[in-house]
């Protein structure tokens, strides 16, 4: 893994100034709030959370890692950002959350620190906003147990996906600030299965979360074009 820091600076310092609004379900946050559900769902239909310990890979403010933890897992949530980290922090005190703690490390850094250390292990919505994805795949894949199961969600890379996520949701919808994507970052999930293998993490299952601006609503589809998340686990060694 890279001993450099696998982070875009202008990447931290986007995300640091809408921090305080992480909370905020009105805020540029919202979808993120809006598919959690589908999100914990998706991987509870994988792995039951009760018990188990969890590590949450470019957590931010704390979305998923607070949810993860109210289903009865003992949560990690890692990120680069020290302001989405504190607001992370003081959410999870004023809303007294079980069983989470947060800490301002990277992934590879926590790799190095402590391998196998995790039975499951996310990374939602960050691997495009990495100059390094694979190194992050790789990262995680040290940090999950054997039998363990590491789960991504990102962003296709196609015509489809360049109008959808970023000229309809950022400037035709408004749904995320303008910038909030680079189409050159995004990943064909051809691209993130490679990354998976060579990190030893076999590919499970794959879905796609789509957006009816009509209704307003996210739902999980078939459809992995734009918005997509991949279920690997890694393998039990044989003795």
């Amino acid at each position: 893994m890279n001993s450099t820091l696998n982070a875009d600076p202008a990447e931290l310092a986007k995300f640091s100034e809408l921090a305080h609004r992480w909370w905020d379900l009105d805020s540029e946050f919202r979808p993120l709030h809006q598919i959690n559900p589908l999100r914990l769902d998706w991987i509870q239909s994988f792995v039951s959370l009760q018990g188990i310990a969890a590590l949450d890979v470019g957590c931010g403010g704390g979305i998923l890692a607070d949810s993860m933890a109210r289903k009865g897992a003992q949560v990690t949530g890692i990120d680069l950002s020290t302001k989405a980290l504190r607001v992370a922090q003081l959410h999870a005190l004023e809303a007294q959350t079980p069983n989470i703690a947060y800490r301002e490390v990277s992934a590879e850094a926590l790799a190095a620190e402590s391998p196998a250390a995790f039975d499951v292990v996310t990374c939602m919505e960050m691997l495009e906003h990495v100059p390094d994805p694979s190194s992050v795949v790789q990262a995680c894949s040290t940090l999950v147990r054997p039998g363990g199961w590491v789960f991504f969600s990102t962003l296709n890379r196609n015509a489809m996906s360049f109008f959808q996520a970023i000229v309809g949701a950022e400037y035709l919808l408004g749904l995320l600030p303008r910038g909030t994507h680079e189409y050159a970052k995004m990943i064909r999930p051809s691209e993130l299965a490679l990354f998976c293998r060579r990190a030893g993490l076999d590919l499970q299952s794959s879905g796609g979360l789509g957006y009816n601006p009509l209704t307003r609503r996210y739902a999980m589809s078939r459809n992995t074009q734009v918005n997509y998340l991949v279920a690997t686990r890694k393998p039990v060694a044989s003795v």
